[in-house]
C-alpha cells in the first residue's frame, strides 16, 4: 500500500499542468503515488503530462475519452488510489516544495480521519493566504461541531477538497456527487463533516490556488452553472433541523454571488437560473431565508428580492 495518493484531475490544462506536475516532483517521497485523470482534454495536455513520466516516479495517467466533469474525474482517481491517505491537486494549481510530506506528518501525528489546511490564493502576482475557519489548530475535533454556528464562517464554508488530506478508509465519504460540473464540493464537505468521526485543522499553507483562469467554470456562463442548485438540493436532503439555518445562509450567500455574475449568462440561461433560484428560495423556510437575507449586504439582498418578490430586505426584517 502506498502512503499517499495525489489525485490530479485536469481538462484542457496545457497552459498550467506543467506547473502542477513540476511541483509534485519537488514533493516526491517513496510511497507517494500520483494519479493524473485527463478528463477528455482536446489540447496538448496529454503530451505535457507524458513529459513528466521520467521525472515523477509513481505517476499513473488515466484518460477519459469524453469530459465527465471534475466530480467524476476525482472519483475516477479515487477508484485507482492505493494510498493510506488521499489528497487532491487541481491541474492549474501547484504545491510548495515538501508540502506533501508535512501534510502526511500532520495526519499521522494527529491520527484523525482528515486534516484541513490553509491555502494561498493567486491572482497574477498577488498572493493572499486564506485560513481554514477552525479556531483551534493542531487539535483533534468533532467534525459535526465545526458546522455551526450559522451566522459565522465555519468549516462547511471552506469546501476546497485540495486543502487537506483524508484517510482513504473513509471510503464513499470521499466520493463526489456524480454528474455535477460545479459546486460539487458543497455536498461533499457537508457529508464529510456530518458523517466522519474526527478531524483537525493545521497551519499549513502549501497549496497555491490559481484564480481567474480562462475556461474555468468560475469564468464560464453555460448551463453547467445550473448544477449549483442540484448541489444544494443534495446539501438540504435529509439535513438535521439544527443545521438547516446554516445551510440556508450558505445557499443564499452563494446564490447572491452567482446573481452578481449573472451578466455572463445568455438570456435563456439567465431565465432558467432565476427560475431555479425562485423555486429553491420559495421551498425553504421563510423565516430562515429572511434571516439569511437580513445578514447580507443590501445590494446582494436586493438581487435575491428581485428573484423572489416579497422577500423581506434588511430594513424590513
Amino acid at each position: 500500500m502506498a502512503v499517499l495518493s495525489v489525485i490530479v484531475p485536469v481538462r484542457d490544462g496545457e497552459r498550467f499542468v506543467a506547473d502542477a506536475l513540476a511541483s509534485l516532483t519537488r514533493n516526491f517521497r517513496p510511497g507517494f503515488e500520483f494519479i493524473v485523470v485527463d478528463d477528455g482534454s482536446a489540447d496538448d495536455t496529454a503530451a505535457v503530462v507524458e513529459d513528466f513520466r521520467a521525472d515523477l516516479p509513481g505517476l499513473a495517467v488515466i484518460r477519459n475519452p469524453e469530459p465527465l466533469g471534475l466530480a467524476d474525474a476525482r472519483n475516477t482517481g479515487l477508484e485507482a488510489a492505493s494510498g493510506r491517505y488521499v489528497t487532491f491537486l487541481d491541474g492549474d494549481d501547484w504545491l510548495a516544495p515538501g508540502y506533501l510530506a508535512r501534510l502526511v506528518a500532520a495526519v499521522d501525528g494527529l491520527g484523525c480521519d482528515f486534516v484541513r489546511t490553509d491555502h494561498v490564493q493567486v491572482e497574477g502576482r498577488k498572493r493572499v493566504v486564506h485560513r481554514a475557519p477552525a479556531a483551534q489548530r493542531g487539535a483533534v475535533l468533532d467534525p459535526r461541531e465545526a458546522i455551526l454556528p450559522a451566522g459565522v464562517r465555519t468549516m462547511v464554508d471552506y469546501p476546497y477538497a485540495w486543502a487537506g488530506v483524508y484517510r482513504r478508509s473513509l471510503g464513499d465519504l470521499l466520493r463526489f456527487p456524480a454528474g455535477l460540473h460545479t459546486a460539487e464540493d458543497r455536498p461533499w464537505i457537508w457529508r464529510l463533516h456530518r458523517e466522519a468521526v474526527t478531524f483537525a485543522a493545521v497551519p499549513l499553507a502549501g497549496v497555491f490556488y490559481r484564480r481567474q483562469v480562462p475556461g474555468s467554470l468560475t469564468q464560464v456562463g453555460d448551463e453547467r452553472q445550473l448544477h449549483f442548485f442540484d448541489a444544494f438540493e443534495l446539501v438540504m436532503k435529509d439535513l438535521e433541523a439544527a443545521y438547516l439555518p446554516k445551510a440556508v445562509r450558505n445557499f443564499c450567500a452563494l446564490l447572491g454571488h452567482h446573481l452578481e455574475l449573472a451578466g455572463r449568462f445568455p438570456p435563456e440561461l439567465r431565465e432558467r437560473f432565476t427560475g431555479r433560484a425562485a423555486g429553491m428560495l420559495g421551498a425553504l423556510p421563510p423565516d430562515l431565508v429572511a434571516e439569511a437575507v437580513a445578514s447580507m449586504p443590501a445590494e446582494r439582498a436586493a438581487l435575491l428580492a428581485d428573484v423572489l418578490p416579497g422577500l423581506p430586505l434588511a430594513e424590513d426584517a
